[in-house]
């Protein structure tokens, strides 16, 4: 997790991303509050984490020079078991000055992990192509498959090459708003665990791309728990399965998780340890949810002789 520095509303951002909220005519004396505000919402989320047993690694965000989505490291950086590390290409040019090295010193440092390579994707940038992490894709890593709706944040050439430097099979469709505006990123309307998968097919318009994504779920044996357009809008597909000692943690926003229904909810509580926060700055006027705010890691340990 990365702790923000200077949260905020990023208009670099706006037009891609359907989920931000503007913020209203009385903004400039709010920037310093609702950075503010976000900061507790982070601090809140980390320390529930950390009582549900999950190993958190809290980055700081530098002052300057400003980036506003800071908190949402996920779509610059992935970790995998294999001791690979992938940096990504990013729409908004303020956003690629959140790829720090000193961060992933920090992740290996103080988490006793090891890095053996670096596949480095953001030579896309100036190709206009752009793949933004776990944002732009849902990984099912125990089978490699990437899960990704195609927009301008997710470029098909970019998944291309994720896809072969990785060994990942690619299932990509188009996801569409009530508007028919691509939705931005995958994980926002979907979500994969280890044993299920919370989906908002609604989006997905083409019958055949919606049954064969359903299909592959069901194959790789993903119980789907379907959520509405409605719920999607309060980022109930932005979930993530973390791991404890005491076992798996479900960790989303207490927005997503107030707009579940009862059965929806006990689908979750099954499982996992459900860990719900409140982030409604963060959410609106980021665009995005708890799942957004971590980049899980899935390195090997160092081995101490």
């Amino acid at each position: 997790m990365v702790r923000p520095a200077r949260f905020g509303f990023n208009p670099e951002t706006a037009a891609s991303n359907a989920f931000q909220t503007a913020p209203g005519a009385a903004a400039p004396g709010r920037v310093a509050e609702a950075a503010a505000d976000a900061l507790r919402e982070f601090d809140v989320l980390a320390a529930q984490l950390q009582r549900a047993g999950v190993a958190v690694i809290v980055g700081e965000d530098t002052p300057a020079p400003a980036k506003p989505d800071a908190v949402f490291p996920n779509n610059w950086v992935s970790f995998h078991r294999d001791g690979t590390v992938v940096l990504y290409p990013m729409l908004a040019p303020n956003r690629r000055l959140e790829r720090r090295e000193d961060l992933l010193r920090q992740v290996t440092a103080e988490g006793g992990f090891r890095i053996t390579r670096t596949v480095d994707l953001t030579h896309r940038e100036i190709q206009g192509k752009f793949l933004e992490g776990t944002g732009s894709m849902v990984l099912d890593r125990v089978n490699r498959i990437a899960y990704a709706c195609l927009s301008p944040r997710t470029d098909l050439d970019a998944l291309g090459e994720f896809a072969q430097l990785l060994d990942y099979e690619l299932v990509t469709f188009d996801a569409v708003d009530a508007q028919g505006v691509a939705i931005y990123h995958t994980n926002v309307l979907m979500a994969i665990g280890s044993r299920f998968a919370v989906l908002c097919s609604d989006v997905i318009r083409d019958p055949g791309s919606r049954a064969a994504l359903t299909e592959k779920l069901a194959g790789t044996g993903h119980r789907v728990i379907e959520i509405s357009t409605v719920q999607m809008g309060r980022f109930a597909g932005n979930v993530l399965e973390l791991a404890a000692p005491t076992g798996r943690v479900i960790a989303l926003s207490s927005n997503a998780w107030g707009s579940l229904d009862a059965g929806q909810r006990r689908s979750l509580e099954g499982e996992g340890s459900v860990v719900a926060a409140d982030i409604p700055v963060i959410e609106r006027l980021g665009g995005g949810g708890v799942r957004c705010m971590l980049a899980e890691i899935l390195l090997p340990k160092r081995v101490v002789s």
